[in-house]
């Protein structure tokens, strides 16, 4: 793995020794760090992967019929087979080494795990998805609250499934087959909505739809599958206890200014009589309201015409909590404005009072550097920025802009 900074070698051994041993593991592994590896690293990671998942896997299922009945591995060696089949073939020591394996590999799967869900809340609550409570850092740059969080919701999992490894594994693979169906789903829709988006590889339809359609049988399996005693819960159960709350919640982070709209409304109905009682939290809720729409947000414009500013402005009407938009064109050298472009801008403040709508014009060069020196200067995070999706001569990745989104 060629990643930058120090971690390269960290995650590069963990992949070696644990990715060696269980597939899946290996992809998650590289997948925590994708956006940070060089070009092509990331195809031979999966290259590998397959290549060694379609030797080891079956000859381990072909070994385990040979050695071990059927009832009796279903009876007594469901979670310990592989112990069993070291013992069996080779006596005690090997069943040892297995075991000792066994729990580097866990070992393993728990750090990328944390690293992972370490990087995907911090990079949600940039985007205002989760409240800037989580992005609270110790002297080392940890986000200690999101991995004390993370903490807690695994020790509870472990908890309502009583350390149960079979429910345990039931809930991972739910959750497991339903990313890798968004990753198919996710890749369906860049080929609909961007499909003159630059990217170093393609899957065909077919690959997508093959995969969309294995993972999908897989996972309704998994969820018919009956639990061992009526008593106990079902791994679809205990996914949804975790699933529907997290959903609710960042729902509610989504929609937040048109929930605090209508629990103001509900408030001033409730008791106008006596509103000065309660004007505290009526003055407390429109605070609120303002300091999140008062977040400002940026789209780096082509010289677009007015049919694309107008869909830009749709999309942060629809999808942002903003009323403040900033357009701005970067200008090389001796370019000159676009005729129409500060007519359009005009146009649009008229037609959307409720957002205001700013251009500036800029001397200099569009690049990754630009945009990290901009948005030191103005005080705007890149994760409000946007750009319309480029063309095969872009001189730059999308990863490579610092997190700047695309918006049509």
């Amino acid at each position: 793995m060629e990643l930058s900074d120090g971690r390269k070698y960290i995650n590069g051994y963990f992949l070696w020794v644990f990715g060696f041993n269980v597939g899946d593991k290996w992809f998650e592994s590289s997948a925590n760090f994708v956006e940070e590896q060089k070009k092509g690293v990331f195809r031979k990671t999966l290259r590998n992967m397959w290549v060694i998942v379609s030797i080891i896997n079956p000859l381990m299922a072909f070994f385990a019929l040979s050695l071990i009945p059927i009832p009796e591995i279903k009876e007594h060696y469901s979670t310990t087979l592989l112990s069993k089949m070291g013992s069996e073939a080779a006596g005690g020591w090997l069943a040892t080494i297995i075991s000792v394996d066994a729990v580097l590999v866990l070992s393993g799967a728990v750090l990328t795990s944390f690293v992972g869900v370490s990087g995907l809340l911090e990079r949600m609550t940039l985007d205002r998805i989760m409240p800037r409570f989580f992005l609270k850092k110790n002297q080392r740059g940890s986000s200690y609250r999101i991995i004390i969080m993370f903490f807690l919701l695994s020790v509870s999992v472990l908890l309502i499934t009583k350390g149960k490894v079979e429910l345990l594994a039931g809930v991972y693979t739910i959750s497991f087959l339903s990313v890798m169906g968004l990753f198919a789903i996710g890749n369906i829709l860049l080929k609909i909505r961007r499909a003159n988006l630059p990217r170093p590889e393609r899957a065909s339809w077919i690959s997508l739809l093959v995969g969309l359609a294995g993972v999908s049988v897989a996972l309704i399996g998994n969820i018919l599958m009956k639990p061992d005693s009526p008593d106990s819960p079902t791994n679809l159960g205990i996914f949804l206890d975790y699933f529907i709350p997290a959903i609710a919640f960042v729902f509610f982070m989504l929609n937040r200014v048109r929930i605090l709209n209508l629990l103001l409304k509900v408030v001033q109905y409730l008791f106008n009589g006596i509103r000065q009682w309660f004007f505290a939290i009526d003055r407390t809720i429109v605070k609120l309201i303002h300091e999140i729409n008062d977040q400002e947000f940026v789209f780096f414009t082509k010289g677009d015409n007015l049919s694309s500013l107008n869909k830009v402005i749709l999309y942060i009407l629809r999808n942002e909590q903003t009323r403040k938009l900033k357009v701005i064109k970067v200008c090389e050298d001796e370019e000159k404005l676009p005729a129409r472009l500060l007519p359009d801008i005009d146009f649009l403040n008229r037609e959307y009072p409720e957002i205001e709508i700013d251009f500036i014009a800029i001397t200099g060069k569009f690049s990754p550097d630009f945009i990290h020196k901009y948005s030191q200067k103005s005080g705007i995070p890149i994760n409000f920025m946007f750009i319309g999706s480029p063309h095969e001569n872009f001189p730059y990745r999308i990863e490579d802009l610092g997190g700047v989104r695309l918006i049509i």
